[in-house]
């Protein structure tokens, strides 16, 4: 009987589980809308993180092409890594990777611009918590494209 109720019970909990889109932060700056996705996630120190990000018009909802954005991040130490987006094949799409080289809470920025005539727009930053390096052998999860 016992063994019924726990098959019972890993079936419910296993129908329950979240089967949408991995999670991801939702950002709006005066005109925009963007989406940031991790991979892996969360992230472990040491290792490169891509992040992907859709960036909308906010009123329209149309995908912004040609446009320019960075992101960057600082720990409680004062370390600080940054890199630019480079564009992707999917319309209003751009990704960059990072690494962050210590375990612990850093704080997250992102700015991004329609094109090169536009001045830079600075989203909400945010506290993205990093995981200890993995030893040796660990497996790690291998970035999506």
């Amino acid at each position: 009987m016992r063994r019924l109720v726990a098959a019972g019970l890993a079936l419910l909990t296993w129908s329950c589980a979240p089967t949408g889109d991995r999670p991801h932060q939702r950002l709006y700056t005066e005109d925009l809308f963007i989406q940031v996705w991790l991979d892996p996630a969360p992230p472990h120190a040491l290792e490169p993180v891509k992040f992907r990000v859709v960036v909308r018009d906010k009123e329209s909802g149309e995908p912004i092409e040609g446009g320019e954005g960075r992101i960057f991040a600082t720990n409680e130490d004062r370390k600080s890594i940054n890199n630019g987006f480079v564009k992707e094949p999917e319309l209003g799409t751009y990704s960059t990777n990072l690494m962050f080289v210590t375990a612990g809470s850093w704080a997250v920025g992102l700015q991004f611009r329609r094109d090169s005539t536009k001045a830079l727009q600075r989203v909400q930053d945010w506290m993205q918590e990093v995981y200890p390096e993995r030893a040796p052998g660990e497996e790690t999860t291998k970035a999506r494209n």
